[in-house]
Parts: structure tokens; C-alpha cells; sequence
């Protein structure tokens, strides 16, 4: 089946390289050089992932993937600028899947956007023993439906999220590393870095704590890593 990408980037240069690229590797391409244009598109027609620039006129990214994950919980990749750590963290806190810094390779891209697929079939097409529902106290993690709960309440979370609590209530109690989480949610192979996972971490923490201001569950132990406590 082929999937359909998003690119919405206002370099008309950068939309049609990367679209020749993407479409020699066998997806479907709807590109987009103006964001509010993408946006009413993507509302109307989703796609499976949406590759967005940060830097954009009138609607830059950030704002694009915050009115777009009102309607529909598409996967997001941004396009970042070289070596602008406040893109990428802002990024990464409002809930973004990945980013990757310009210039870049198509390949690189490719491998991402990948990637990202993979994590979110992984919560749609698990072998049937993993896909009954975890419950840990107060939590319910239900792989099948993409689906988190908190003391009844949802709460909402992108597929590198649920991946990353997904493999820590799996064994609460023990303590899991960046590499191990980088490769539960991104796969072996893949080069994340370490902050990545840190700051997933927090974005699952603040969302836990908007359900549940006591919410203390998911705690780190310093230098070694993060561990769901389930008590």
C-alpha cells in the first residue's frame, strides 16, 4: 500500500527535490508551499505523515502541527534550521515525532520518515500477545486503540510517546536507558539524541500532570535513566 506524505515547506526548490526523492521510493506526494493552504488540505484529506518546516511565513510550523493535531493525530517530521536548538526543542515539546536539521539528505529523510511509519503501525499491528491492554494502578495503555488513560480520563499522546510509556510500564520498576528507549520507540539503527528522549519525557510528564497535577509516575534516575514507578 502506498503511503501518503505531506511536505509543506515554502523553498519551492526543497518541495520539488524532496517529492522526486520520495516519490522514487514509492509514496504518494502532496507538497505545499503555502501552510494555511496545507492545512485546510490536511484536515480535509489526511495523509500518514506530515513533513513540516518551522519557518515559514504567515503559519510557521509549529503553529501548523498545533491547529492540525486538533482535527487529526498525523505523525509529524520538522525541518529545522542548522544547529537552532529552540526549533528543535519547541518542537519536540509540542509533540512532534522527529526532526531533522537543513541542509540534510534525502536519504537521512527517507530513513526518518520510515521510521516514524514503523512506530506508528507498531501500536496498530503487534503480535496478538502484545496487544492486550496494560493496566498499572490507575494507568490503561491499550496498543490496539492507541489508547492512554489516567484515572478514566484520556490522555493524548503521539505514537513516540506511547511507545516510550509503553515500554516503560512493560516492567515498572526497572530502569530503562536512553539507548533502550531510543530503540523502543525509534527502532534499532537510527540516530536519536539523547536530549530527544529527555525531552519526550517531559512532554509525557506535562500531559500526565494536566489529568493529574500529582502525577509522579515516571521518574529519572540521574545519569542512568527513567523508570515507571507503579506504586
Amino acid at each position: 500500500m502506498r503511503r501518503t506524505i505531506a511536505l509543506v515547506d515554502d523553498d519551492r526548490n526543497i518541495l520539488a527535490s524532496v517529492a522526486i526523492g520520495l516519490e522514487a521510493e514509492g509514496f504518494t506526494v502532496r507538497a505545499y508551499a503555502d501552510p494555511e493552504e496545507a492545512l485546510r488540505e490536511l484536515v480535509a484529506r489526511p495523509v500518514d505523515l506530515a513533513v513540516l518546516d518551522i519557518k515559514m511565513p504567515r503559519l510557521d510550523g509549529l503553529e501548523l502541527m498545533s491547529r492540525l493535531r486538533r482535527q487529526t493525530p498525523t505523525p509529524v517530521i520538522f525541518l529545522t534550521s542548522k544547529d537552532d536548538e529552540i526549533d528543535e526543542a519547541l518542537g519536540l515539546k509540542m509533540g512532534a515525532d522527529d526532526y531533522i536539521t537543513k541542509p540534510f539528505s534525502q536519504r537521512l529523510l527517507i530513513e526518518r520518515i520510515r521510521a516514524v511509519l514503523r512506530r506508528t503501525d507498531a501500536t496498530a499491528e503487534t503480535p496478538a500477545e502484545k496487544k492486550a491492554a496494560i493496566v498499572r494502578g490507575q494507568l490503561v495503555l491499550d496498543p490496539t486503540r492507541h489508547l492512554c488513560a489516567w484515572r478514566g480520563e484520556a490522555v493524548n499522546l503521539t505514537v513516540t510517546e506511547f511507545l516510550i510509556l509503553m515500554a516503560l510500564v512493560q516492567r515498572p520498576g526497572f530502569v530503562k536507558n536512553r539507548d533502550q528507549l531510543i530503540d523502543a520507540a525509534y527502532g534499532e539503527n537510527i540516530y536519536v539524541d539523547d536530549r530527544t528522549i529527555d525531552s519526550h519525557i517531559k512532554r509525557l510528564r506535562k500531559k500526565f500532570k494536566i489529568v493529574d497535577d500529582n502525577f509522579t509516575h515516571i521518574e529519572t534516575l540521574y545519569g542512568i535513566g527513567y523508570r515507571y514507578k507503579d506504586a
